[in-house]
């Protein structure tokens, strides 16, 4: 008779897995590296997919099983489809993760100086804690177009010689009025979070210019990417957290690192596409943008994108056959992991959680039959059927697997792209990996669950269900 029982998955692992965990999860803190933007995960994404034979949909009139195809949306979704023996209107096997994170973003006028300091001006994206960006090194990423179309790439505060950015917090002396009496939420307020980017005035005299500093940043950074103050209008700029993600712990078995949510379930995705047969069902792999945000606009999932490629799909193998209801079809037959992070229970706030119900660092791939809040508003809430088939082929290949909810019932809660996925009828179930600190500067993640989530991955991309 089967029990309840998850088990810590570093338990009697043998020497030879373990340095296959610790050589991939040295490949997934380099991809962490290079892509803390949602353009940079993309071009990395499309990059290691055009090594292992992945061509673009424009390449193909016919697709045929063992076909690798992929799609780009605005330089920041990207689609890896493997066609299956199967024809593709019989339904496709979906793993969707995001690529953006919490970062702030440059307001499209940032700049101005004060008290003989500039300053840029930013508007936090998605879910922070305010005060946990102030007082750190921040690296500036993004793109500038100018007006003639001219793209500049620029990433500034990565390079051991480069300059970081910062937030100037209040020092402890001089709080007790204006901090220490706001709540957590207003220790730092939006309007707060502003970076300082110069300090020295232009070298020469001019009584025509007031803002002597902001000048002399303006006339350096013309000097270096030939662009003008008009241009930050149309930027993307974004300020993340400095530096490498690391090891942590004397045992290294936890990465630390800015983006984990959602770029670890990108990564393993990703690896897991790029590293299978021709599976019986047309696989996909669907880096989306925009679910920190809500998923709205023409990158996220709440667009119609997801129509678009699996029809361009379809159309290529079907060809006159195709219409409308055959892509319904597909989608209604199709099964989707929507692949995002859950919360680890972390030992010094027990309280949020139900300990019975939550996951925990190195005890595998979480699966979460629903998120949502206050009475499950806003969840997707998987079928019974569909997670007794997980079980199965998971349990089969001696995946690690535990499930996890998003803390105690009227704790607070969140969402994930899976109920954008259910409602074309998808079968989808969230499958990603426990973090601590979640939406942090630094998430910590265990080295064993994300070996284990592209096992998993790969398992789902090609078994039976």
């Amino acid at each position: 008779m089967d029990t309840l029982q998850y088990t810590n998955g570093w338990l009697n692992l043998e020497n030879n897995r373990i340095d296959e965990i610790n050589h991939f999860c040295e490949d997934y803190k380099h991809f962490l590296n290079a892509g803390k933007t949602e353009r940079q995960c993309v071009k990395a994404a499309i990059a290691e997919a055009k090594q292992h034979g992945f061509r673009p949909i424009e390449e193909f009139e016919q697709l045929v099983a063992g076909d690798k195809v992929y799609f780009i949306n605005r330089n920041k979704n990207v689609v890896l489809t493997v066609v299956g023996k199967r024809p593709i209107c019989e339904g496709i096997r979906f793993v969707v993760s995001h690529i953006d994170s919490p970062r702030l973003d440059l307001k499209p006028n940032p700049m101005y100086e004060k008290n003989e300091l500039a300053l840029m001006r930013t508007h936090y994206y998605g879910g922070i804690k305010k005060y946990q960006w102030a007082s750190r090194p921040l690296a500036l990423h993004g793109v500038v177009v100018t007006k003639s179309g001219r793209t500049v790439d620029i990433v500034i505060g990565e390079d051991p010689q480069d300059p970081v950015f910062t937030i100037p917090d209040l020092l402890p002396h001089l709080d007790k009025k204006v901090q220490r009496e706001r709540n957590a939420a207003e220790v730092l307020k939006g309007e707060e979070l502003q970076i300082i980017v110069g300090s020295v005035p232009m070298s020469f005299d001019d009584e025509k210019i007031k803002d002597k500093v902001k000048q002399h940043i303006l006339i350096k950074l013309h000097e270096k990417y030939e662009i003008t103050e008009p241009d930050f209008i149309s930027a993307e700029l974004m300020l993340v957290p400095a530096g490498d993600a690391r090891d942590v712990g004397i045992d290294q078995g936890i990465v630390g690192a800015y983006g984990q949510d959602d770029r670890i379930c990108a990564y393993t995705s990703l690896e897991a596409i790029l590293e299978i047969p021709t599976p019986e069902q047309t696989a996909v792999c669907f880096l989306v943008d925009k679910e920190e945000i809500g998923s709205s606009g023409a990158t996220g999932l709440e667009s119609r994108y997801l129509e678009f490629f699996t029809g361009e799909l379809l159309i290529r193998q079907a060809g006159a056959q195709y219409n409308d209801q055959m892509l319904r079809r597909c989608l209604w037959k199709s099964y989707a992991l929507s692949s995002d992070v859950n919360a680890g229970l972390n030992p010094l706030f027990e309280s949020v959680h139900d300990a019975q119900n939550a996951s925990k660092l190195g005890y595998g791939l979480v699966l979460t039959k629903y998120t949502g809040h206050g009475g499950k508003a806003g969840s997707n809430d998987a079928d019974a059927e569909y997670v007794a088939a997980l079980r199965r082929i998971f349990d089969d290949h001696e995946i690690t697997w535990q499930t996890g909810l998003l803390g105690k019932v009227d704790e607070g809660g969140g969402g994930t792209v899976a109920k954008y996925l259910a409602h074309y009828g998808i079968n989808t179930i969230d499958a990603g990996a426990a973090l601590l600190s979640m939406h942090s500067p630094f998430e910590l993640a265990s080295k064993f669950d994300i070996y284990e989530l592209y096992r998993a991955y790969k398992t789902f991309y090609t078994e039976a269900l």
